[in-house]
């Protein structure tokens, strides 16, 4: 996309005037006596003035919470300093799920409206539709309890961890709801993930139990876990805290797992429940609760300890007042409980709406029945990826032609760019008018967005709509290489750079597990500039619209002669051009002995489909054409493979390292780790003898 042309506009809310944004902003206009009308002056506003938006927004946004505090956060801190937020309240991140506020009693009062108990809070759906289970919000309640009760039991207390290794189901949630009912702290893998991945992490939280589900089902085949099981409590043996393993039945009979060692059963562990419910535990707003991982492509994942407070405001905010969901709302995030997207679903449940936990593959039985199935659910918001959104449109599948997708209204799409000619497709041909496509991005360190949808601006084709309100975001000279105690240079719209934000916000990691000294945490987001958090994203805003821009990873930025561009720029000229091209991946090749870097672009052909050297040059002559000279990849070879995780995101950090000569680990969140074996060959590019790999 050129920055300097107004991209075509795709939607706009039909009664802006109408959103909870809208009435926030106008609240904020009496309370401080000011003329705010459009969402820019609102965002002005609030990363200008943090300590009364966010004051505001705790309050209009009905959390359920005790205490009180003198001041919000202190402004004048650094960023590196971690600020503590609303110091002297206390809440708890179950209690705030499960029920309401009581609007007009005690901040801690809670009640049931919009989850009431025979109202549905949760519908489990198994891969290609096939079981479909409704649990009500006084089922919930309830089975959260027994399962608290049980924990409280079985020993666990404020503090103690948990890991859920576990599909997409009402068991794992009631896990998460379960343990933060006591103070503790949840933490998720997904069960495709494989030994060395899970325990890469679970050694490093120390877990007192490790809940796992006995079978999973994925692409239709169904998988016995229990040897995994076995491997795991093996791998535990020498962590004093790790009291055992508990087995979740996948179907309806549980399987054996008494050959396993210190495991036992879900029906044993609960039996143990004294049939009297735990009280909430109440838990500061600084507080842990949640740990997340890093991805570990590049190395052991960081484990990010996220604040009960400033997940449950900044989450809020985000569905509330940029999402509009309300307890009228169906919701369905696509996700394993690998990805950070999985806390973004549950979520959902603060606002009373219905969430949809779909575990499996959206491909099963077929390309069309996930999207019947949105449809039949009346499916209010979908959230995706542009794998998905790619799959449809390459087998030409318009999801508003297979299904009543009338009651859709949001469409959000995170994990990797999303090209614009998806933008394109989405209004041209695949869903109804009426939805708003949202691309979000912001990423596990913040359990949350920098740029995302909103009601009040329209969506133009590219990038995301605007930032998040509150969160602070800035675009810095990614020229300036930086360095501890450098300050770096913002740029102007228009101008791509590194995104930035500049001061705190509510839900950064309140800390890394096993890093007392904090030096992990500061190398990782506070090392490159001086007292700016670094994201590690290349960004642009647009210079009229003022769109928010994601180009790539900045570590995976192309810099070939001095000219720095996204991959995303690549990948949108083969996706709109090319459709005999399934996938494709653009990395920059600088090895020790390279005085300037290299563009390499590996193409996976669809089924059938010849890489020849015409396609090389007409892929070449589009890129050239669309970009500029400079933009050219030097090398355009065939691969049979491009790494994904298990998210579906695409993943090019280890593929660059390996052409640049390095011999890496493959991390444990790949889904078919043996692909990177292919790209070894190419670090000694220049020996290469198959001719159709030097076209």
């Amino acid at each position: 996309m050129s920055s300097c042309v107004v991209p075509r506009k795709l939607w706009e809310h039909p009664n802006p005037r109408g959103t909870e944004m809208y009435r926030l902003m106008q609240e904020i206009n009496q309370k401080h006596k000011l003329n705010l009308q459009t969402f820019w002056e609102l965002y002005q506003f609030s990363i200008n003035n943090r300590s009364k938006f966010w004051d505001q927004a705790f309050h209009f946004l009905d959390i359920i919470h005790d205490g009180s505090y003198k001041q919000v956060v202190d402004e004048s801190a650094r960023i590196d300093s971690i600020p503590v937020w609303f110091k002297g309240v206390n809440l708890n991140f179950a209690e705030n799920l499960l029920y309401a506020r009581v609007l007009g009693a005690p901040s801690s009062q809670r009640g049931k409206i919009g989850k009431e108990d025979d109202k549905i809070a949760v519908t489990e759906i198994r891969e290609g539709y096939t079981e479909v289970r409704d649990v009500t919000w006084g089922q919930l309640r309830k089975e959260v309890e027994v399962l608290a009760d049980a924990m409280k039991a079985h020993g666990v207390v404020k503090g103690d961890r948990v890991v859920v290794v576990a599909s997409n189901s009402v068991d794992t949630l009631k896990v998460f709801l379960a343990i933060t009912t006591l103070g503790g702290l949840f933490s998720s893998s997904s069960t495709d993930m494989g030994v060395q991945g899970v325990l890469q992490r679970a050694l490093q939280v120390t877990p007192k139990y490790i809940f796992m589900d006995d079978f999973t089902i994925y692409n239709g085949k169904k998988v016995d876990l229990r040897d995994k099981m076995l491997h795991i409590v093996e791998g535990m043996k020498d962590i004093t805290e790790f009291e055992g393993m508990v087995s979740i039945p996948r179907f309806s009979d549980p399987v054996d797992v008494s050959t396993i060692p210190k495991t036992e059963s879900l029906a044993k562990y609960v039996s143990k429940a004294t049939g009297k419910a735990p009280d909430f535990e109440p838990t500061a707003f600084h507080d842990p609760f949640f740990i997340a991982y890093s991805s570990g492509t590049t190395g052991p994942p960081k484990c990010i300890v996220h604040s009960v407070g400033g997940c449950i405001l900044s989450s809020a905010k985000e569905m509330k007042l940029h999402g509009e969901v309300t307890s009228n709302s169906v919701v369905l995030q696509y996700t394993t409980t690998g990805w950070i997207m999985y806390f973004s679903s549950i979520m959902n449940l603060l606002a009373g709406a219905r969430v949809v936990l779909y575990d499996g593959s959206p491909f099963q039985p077929d390309l069309t029945t996930f999207v019947k199935m949105l449809g039949e659910q009346k499916v209010t918001m979908l959230g995706t990826s542009p794998r998905w959104m790619h799959e449809m449109q390459k087998n030409k599948i318009s999801p508003r032609e297979v299904a009543d997708l009338s009651a859709l209204k949001l469409v959000t799409s995170t994990g990797m760019v999303l090209s614009d000619q998806l933008f394109e497709w989405f209004y041209n041909v695949g869903f109804p008018a009426q939805v708003q496509l949202g691309n979000i991005s912001g990423g596990t360190d913040l359990a949350g967005c920098f740029g995302g949808e909103n009601p009040l601006t329209p969506v133009y084709v590219g990038g995301t709509q605007g930032p998040s309100l509150g969160t602070p975001v800035s675009v810095y000279n990614s020229l300036i290489e930086g360095g501890k105690g450098i300050s770096g240079e913002p740029v102007p719209h228009g101008t791509p750079g590194e995104l930035v934000a500049p001061s705190a916000f509510p839900n950064m990691p309140v800390y890394l597990w096993n890093d007392p000294s904090g030096s992990r945490y500061f190398s990782a987001y506070f090392e490159k500039y001086d007292n700016v958090w670094t994201h590690g994203d290349f960004v642009m805003f647009h210079p009229i619209t003022k769109n928010l821009l994601f180009l790539g990873r900045a570590d995976g930025v192309l810099n070939p002669s001095g000219v720095r561009f996204g991959s995303a720029e690549i990948y949108s000229i083969i996706e709109e051009k090319f459709p005999m091209v399934a996938d494709s991946v653009c990395v920059g090749q600088r090895r020790p002995q390279d005085s300037d870097e290299s563009v390499m672009l590996f193409l996976m052909m669809k089924s059938g489909e010849k890489f020849t050297k015409r396609l090389v040059e007409d892929i070449k002559g589009a890129i050239r054409k669309g970009l500029s000279a400079r933009h050219v990849p030097k090398y355009v070879f065939e691969t049979p493979d491009i790494p994904t995780t298990v998210n579906l995101k695409k993943v090019e950090l280890p593929v660059k390292q390996i052409v640049s000569g390095k011999i890496i680990k493959p991390s444990g969140t790949l889904l078919n780790p043996g692909s990177l074996e292919y790209y070894y060959q190419f670090a000694k590019v220049e020996k290469l003898v198959d001719p159709k790999s030097r076209l």
